[in-house]
């Protein structure tokens, strides 16, 4: 299995990013902040190559089978097509999805 990043999925990736590098107040502590997030995102795509149907069922996206893993304070959305894994979209938990 490969991961594939979807446009959208890219551009929450980089929104993300951001806005955790802009939120903290020291230049430094941000970026360290920002990074560490996106190292976890990273390392959960890892592990669902490992484990591909490891997330929910998103049950409003039948026939298609959408998952959703919760990464830390953090939602992805993926679909696996053949022998890729697509991450679809990307948000923090608190905002309204």
């Amino acid at each position: 299995m490969e991961i594939a990043w979807t446009g959208s999925a890219l551009s929450d990736l980089t929104r993300l990013y951001d806005f955790i590098s802009a939120w903290n107040e020291e230049a430094e502590r941000r970026l360290r902040a920002a990074n560490r997030v996106m190292q976890s995102i990273i390392l959960a795509t890892d592990r669902l190559i490992e484990q591909p149907r490891l997330g929910e069922v998103c049950a409003e996206f039948e026939p298609r089978k959408v998952r959703r893993v919760i990464v830390g304070k953090y939602e992805m959305r993926y679909e696996i097509k053949n022998t890729n894994i697509y991450i679809l979209r990307l948000w923090h938990t608190k905002e309204k999805r």
